[in-house]
């Protein structure tokens, strides 16, 4: 599949359960940090768009785990970004095995802003990410 954004990782041993496999929670700091990274080669800065009291909010995670990581394992997460509705956005993730290209998760991140007041909107920030 062609991604818009990938992103390497390395399994650290930190991040395995008693089975030595990758904790299932793992995943998600994984996604997220790809996520973050993808925002921040667009010109979007987390703590820039806080400071205009813009923010952006999870507000649902699905996820397929399909096969387990283990220590050391070398990996990437591919994403793309598709609108979803007029205020919120998606990110299509995937997350594969280095060397073999085993497909380990897929996952769909679902994203809206909210301003100061906890309202969703769509600022002009995020509205020409989703044009590019």
């Amino acid at each position: 599949m062609d991604y818009q954004f990938n992103l390497n990782f390395e399994v650290r041993d930190y991040e395995c359960d008693l089975q030595r496999i990758v904790n299932n929670a793992a995943y998600q700091h994984y996604l997220e940090h790809a996520r973050h990274v993808f925002l921040k080669q667009k010109g979007i800065e987390f703590s820039a768009l806080a400071e205009k009291e813009i923010n952006l909010v999870v507000i649902r995670v699905e996820i397929d785990y399909l096969y387990s990581l283990r220590s050391g394992d070398k990996f990437f997460v591919g994403l793309n970004l598709e609108r979803v509705s007029r205020l919120r956005f998606g990110f299509l993730q995937d997350i594969y095995r280095l060397g073999d290209d085993k497909p380990i998760a897929k996952a769909r991140v679902i994203i809206t802003t909210i301003n100061e007041g906890g309202r969703p909107y769509l600022p002009k920030e995020i509205e020409k990410l989703m044009m590019s």
